[in-house]
This record gives structure tokens, C-alpha cells and sequence, in this order.
């Protein structure tokens, strides 16, 4: 199926989605990777407030690269998801909806989706030029310092994305690793 879905996530965006569904997905979302994610969660655990509110929120894992003359921004294609997963569990419990990356999430990551009610999308690796196309704004917002890993807040206009991990706890690359798995002879 084809949804068409505006940030913020509410829970009725979000759990009548499945694994394999299409979506174009507009609205405010953030660019944070790596550095940024360890910063969020030291600021929660610190006390402190962060440099968005993360209610409905969705986090891309990117590092874009600079825009040239005339652009909002440069190639910004995905990320490797995984290395989000030790900081993933607390922010989906402070209000994250979605997350869009590359690559499968652990077990850990996959149950803390289930049990807050959120999504886990993915963009098509290998097409950063592609997917710069539906960013129509473009803002650093905070940890300026990290360069490319910093925060950033992106409008985006209808960017296609694909459910990887739903409210049920269901997996779209391990089901097709089981499909397409080698019969050994």
C-alpha cells in the first residue's frame, strides 16, 4: 500500500502501518547520526532539554554532503542504522515515531519499536542525489561542532520511504533473507 504521511507521527499514523508498506512522508524531520545521538541521550540522562521537541518526531540517519550553489543541500542519502541502536531504545521512549536509515536494527531496537509505537522506514541507499530532491529546506539547529554529523532540521516534500520494522514487531529484511535464502543441495 501507498500512505502519505505529515510529521508529526501520531499513533493513529502509525499502527495501521506494515512491513512493505510505500510512503511518502512530508514535513519537519532531523538529520542526527552517531555523535549527535550520543549528545541527545547525555542531555536526557543529564536533565537537560533538547534541541527539538522529539514528540512525533522522525530522526534521519545521514551525513549530507555539502550543497552546491543554488541548492538546500548536498547528496543526502542514508545512513547505516545500526550504529543508532545503543541510543535508539531512550529516545523512542521520550516520544521518537520514526526512524529512517539503512541496514537492519537488533533485537533490542526492534521490541523498543513495538513497545512505543513507533516506525522504522528505509531510503534507498546509493541515491543521496535522489533523495536531496524531495529536501526543500535545510537548517542546522545544533551541535554545529560536528560538522556534517550536526543536527539538522529538513522540510521534506513526499520522500519516499519503505516500513522496515512495524508496531508487531515484524522484520521486512528478515522475512526477505528467509525468502530468498540459498536452498543448501
Amino acid at each position: 500500500m501507498l500512505y502519505r504521511l505529515t510529521t508529526p507521527l501520531k499513533n493513529s499514523d502509525i499502527v495501521k502501518l506494515k512491513i512493505g508498506d510505500k510512503i511518502l512522508l512530508s514535513g519537519i524531520i532531523y538529520i542526527a547520526r552517531d555523535s549527535a545521538h550520543k549528545r541527545l541521550v547525555d542531555s536526557i540522562r543529564k536533565g537537560k532539554r533538547l534541541p527539538f521537541d522529539i514528540e512525533g518526531s522522525v530522526i534521519y540517519y545521514c551525513g549530507p554532503s555539502p550543497a552546491k550553489p543554488g541548492m538546500v543541500i548536498g547528496s543526502a542519502g542514508p545512513t547505516t542504522s545500526c550504529r543508532m541502536d545503543p541510543f535508539t531504545p531512550l529516545l523512542l521512549e521520550r516520544g521518537l515515531k520514526g526512524m529512517i536509515g539503512k541496514g537492519p536494527r537488533s533485537r533490542r531496537v526492534i521490541d523498543s519499536i513495538v513497545k512505543n509505537k513507533s516506525l522504522y522506514f528505509a531510503a534507498l541507499g546509493g541515491a543521496g542525489a535522489l533523495i536531496s530532491q524531495y529536501i526543500k529546506a535545510s537548517q542546522i539547529i545544533a551541535y554545529k561542532d560536528l560538522g556534517p554529523e550536526a543536527i539538522r532540521r529538513l522540510e521534506v516534500e513526499e520522500m519516499p520511504l519503505v516500513v522496515i520494522n512495524d508496531t508487531r514487531g515484524k522484520d521486512l529484511y528478515r522475512i526477505g533473507w528467509k525468502k530468498f535464502k540459498r536452498k543448501e543441495k
